[in-house]
């Protein structure tokens, strides 16, 4: 029996702390679209999306307005395309023209984002890897939904430096063919150290070889409501805290688990996760830095914001895990910059650098997030960064991720503009100092003792 303050409290949680299903995201497989013949190719995929995905949006909305849970994205995810095209590609202008397919699909069916474009290269690249990833400036410069990951590490495997080096090239590359637009290719292109195969979330989202032939993962967000219940118990102990945020993410995630199911059943798709993450948005109130300051930080990026972004990402999991049958993605507290008003506030006044940010990604459930950089940061620094990262990553067993955009044109304290759920932020400044001697030895990083577990 559902209580009526059950009902009040669900209706506060979406109407006024900004609770929603941040994502409907439907996995497709492509290796049954394979094929040596290009243009064969690219009508396979094409037919495989729009059959498939032929009802989500329109699903979407439905169980929206039926449950009055706002569901804000519906979206796509493919099996990695350096894959699916590595028999057909023969150049880099070969795999654009999957990505323009891609668009082609995901415009006709309605999602707002197709990610997938893709590939996983943590051990070393083949010549279809080299040629997607080298393709990836011209292909998120053509599309507006596409969206592009490349897994660079693991634990397992170590790091494929060569490919650092390339993606800080590649990066520099995609900033300069979208500069016009404060350089928005690069908030759809993220690299990756112990990618998740079920991540529902852009631009990181692709549909692993190991998933079954369509999928369908949910991401659900509220940052809001979280917040709205530290507030209810301001001063008192951390045990206290923790089961408060606990007790909320449960709420949240089941939420969440009732789309995924009603999603699944309609559609006639297998349930495969509920992704768990706090997710903010340029919305107010609805925020991870707001939570961090509420827990008693002054402004996030002061000393204790790395121990409050721990307790968040901890707390969130183990309330979430017990509210879901299948859990997984990447699960946690996002911290991209540009996305949350608040964290953009503090990095403009100061409180929030990259290096702390760096800290952060030590416990969040992802990495360095949209983050802005000057346009003439070289592509060096730029793999300097992610090595960094990945390497964070690879010794903590835990998923890290880098999104950063330099912003061509611009210098450290303008803002960059990019409009909707991306938000804006200023530029954020990074070392003067290079690391050039360092990216330029190639090669690969080896995995650490810890790997060896058989």
């Amino acid at each position: 029996m559902v209580e009526l303050n059950e009902v009040f409290e669900t209706h506060t949680m979406i109407f006024d702390e900004n609770l929603d299903v941040r994502t409907i995201t439907m996995g497709i497989s492509l290796l049954d679209c394979c094929d040596s013949d290009l243009d064969v190719l690219c009508d396979n995929i094409y037919k495989k999306i729009v059959t498939a995905a032929k009802d989500l949006v329109k699903v979407g909305d439905e169980i929206g307005l039926d449950f009055g849970i706002p569901i804000i994205n519906k979206r796509i995810s493919v099996t990695p395309i350096s894959i699916v095209g590595a028999s057909a590609c023969r150049t880099s202008g070969d795999f654009s023209r999957i990505a323009e397919t891609l668009e082609k699909a995901a415009s006709f069916v309605g999602v707002n984002f197709i990610g997938g474009y893709s590939a996983l290269v943590q051990k070393g690249m083949t010549a279809a890897d080299q040629m997607l990833i080298r393709s990836i400036p011209a292909a998120l410069s053509k599309t507006e939904r596409v969206c592009s990951s490349v897994s660079l590490a693991s634990t397992k495997t170590g790091i494929d430096m060569d490919a650092v080096k390339l993606m800080g090239t590649v990066i520099k590359e995609t900033a300069e063919a979208t500069k016009y637009k404060d350089s928005i290719g690069c908030a759809k292109l993220v690299v990756f150290c112990n990618p998740s195969d079920d991540n529902p979330f852009m631009a990181g989202a692709f549909h692993g070889v190991t998933e079954t032939d369509s999928v369908i993962n949910v991401g659900v967000s509220g940052p809001g409501v979280v917040k709205r219940a530290i507030s209810k118990v301001k001063g008192e102990n951390f045990e206290v805290l923790c089961e408060t945020i606990k007790k909320t993410a449960f709420k949240v995630t089941r939420v969440g688990q009732l789309v995924a199911k009603e999603a699944s059943e309609r559609l006639n798709v297998p349930f495969g996760i509920v992704d768990l993450s706090l997710a903010p948005t340029p919305a107010v109130g609805d925020s991870i830095a707001d939570i961090i300051q509420e827990m008693g930080v002054e402004y996030v990026g002061a000393p204790g914001t790395t121990a409050a972004l721990a307790i968040l990402n901890d707390q969130v999991k183990k309330g979430g895990v017990m509210a879901s049958s299948y859990v997984g993605g990447l699960s946690g507290a996002f911290i991209p910059v540009s996305e949350d008003r608040s964290m953009a506030y503090a990095a403009g006044i100061g409180a929030l650098t990259l290096e702390k940010l760096e800290a952060m990604t030590c416990v969040c459930s992802v990495g360095l997030d949209m983050i802005p950089i000057p346009g003439d940061t070289s592509a060096e620094t730029i793999s300097g960064i992610i090595a960094d990262e990945m390497a964070i990553g690879m010794i903590n067993q835990k998923t890290t991720a880098v999104r950063v955009i330099p912003v061509i044109g611009k210098k450290a304290g303008e803002t960059a503009e990019f409009g909707g759920l991306l938000g804006s932020s200023p530029i954020m400044p990074v070392s003067r100092y290079g690391c050039k001697d360092f990216i330029d030895r190639g090669g690969r990083i080896p995995a650490p003792i810890h790997s060896f577990k058989n």
